[in-house]
């Protein structure tokens, strides 16, 4: 109702935004419906870009690797945290 009331307006800078709205409505109820977001998958793609970003100029994937896997969970299993 909404959205075919401002889309029947002359103010034409919500047209994007109704775009979107109708092309992932069904994703947007799906979150609530079930509660499930990606935001997990997309902080950890970002955390390893980011990693990628800093190791610049390594040339062994096998070395790119141990240092996502030290950054992202080895730090917790070898260094004792203090309070």
């Amino acid at each position: 109702a909404w959205c075919h009331k401002v889309g029947q307006s002359p103010v034409r800078c919500y047209d994007t935004f109704i775009k979107t709205l109708h092309r992932y409505w069904r994703y947007i109820l799906n979150y609530f419906n079930q509660r499930v977001s990606s935001g997990f998958v997309e902080g950890l793609n970002n955390k390893i870009k980011t990693i990628k970003r800093r190791c610049y100029g390594i040339s062994k994937i096998s070395s790119l690797f141990q240092r996502i896997w030290l950054d992202l969970q080895g730090r917790q299993r070898f260094f004792v945290s203090t309070p």
